[in-house]
Parts: structure tokens; C-alpha cells; sequence
């Protein structure tokens, strides 16, 4: 199974963060691979929220689409996704934002998967990695571009 994490300091506070990565529809617009996402439905669940939605990823001629369960939970500052359909036989995908002032905190990506279909794997395993790794990157541009702050200031 292969996996990927990452620790990333940012200037951004750790609600800003968490926000910005529980806005979900928006992912098309900035994140990699992504091509389309489509909240199936909406539970409230305490102080958070649990959706269900359908991810449509997409590299020259693969297009997958794979539904997941998104639990937003904000009082700890934690985003799981849990797969529930798709090409993989196992996807475990978690945020955590930790704050570190007002204006700044730590956010960890952790993602673990893998595809059903050992050619899927092959045709899509790199690509995969590559974006995960400009995911951090990615989120952090789009806090700067929504916050309205340059990166490093």
C-alpha cells in the first residue's frame, strides 16, 4: 500500500485552514487531479458535519471517480475521509490542523491507498505521488489567494 505525508507551517490560522480544506466543491478549482466533486449529501453530526461525496480524478486519458465519506470535525480540528466506492481497495485520507498562534499553525496531510486494479495502480501510482506532494503547496496558495496574504509575508 503506498502512502504519503506531510507536515506544513503556515501563515494562516488553524480554523482558516480547516475551513479552507472542508470546502470540498471548490477543489476543482485548485486542487491536483481533481476535475469534478459533487456533495452527495449532508449530515450535521454535533458541532461538525459529514458528507458524502463523489471525486472525479482525471490524468490525459484515466478519468476515476470514487465516492467518500468526509467527516468534518471541527472542535478538534480534523478532516478523515474514509472511501466508500471506486478504483481502490483501500484509501484512508486525514487533515489535522494544529494551531500555533493566532495567525499560523501546522497542518498534517496523511494519505494512505491503494488501487484495485493492479494497471490502474501502475498508470496512475506516479501521478498520484506527484500530486500529493503539490498538494500542501496547492492548499497553502489557495489560503494566501482567499485570505488575501502573499506566501512568506
Amino acid at each position: 500500500m503506498k502512502q504519503f505525508s506531510t507536515k506544513r507551517r503556515v501563515r494562516h490560522s488553524a480554523g482558516q485552514m480547516f475551513d479552507l480544506v472542508a470546502d470540498v466543491e471548490k477543489y476543482p478549482e485548485f486542487v491536483p487531479l481533481c476535475r469534478s466533486l459533487r456533495v452527495r449529501k449532508r449530515e450535521p453530526r454535533g458541532e461538525g458535519e459529514v458528507l458524502t461525496t463523489d471525486m472525479t480524478v482525471a490524468y490525459q486519458f484515466i478519468h476515476e471517480t470514487f465516492t467518500s465519506r468526509v467527516t468534518l470535525d471541527r472542535p478538534s480540528l480534523k478532516i478523515l475521509v474514509e472511501y466508500l466506492n471506486g478504483p481502490f481497495s483501500h484509501l484512508d485520507n486525514r487533515w489535522t490542523f494544529r494551531p500555533l498562534g493566532v495567525a499560523e499553525c501546522e497542518v498534517e496531510f496523511f494519505i494512505a491507498y491503494e488501487f484495485k486494479s493492479r494497471t490502474l495502480g501502475l498508470l496512475m501510482g506516479a501521478m498520484f505521488e506527484t500530486a500529493f506532494r503539490k498538494f500542501a503547496e496547492a492548499f497553502e496558495r489557495r489560503a494566501d489567494a482567499v485570505y488575501d496574504r502573499v506566501s512568506g509575508a
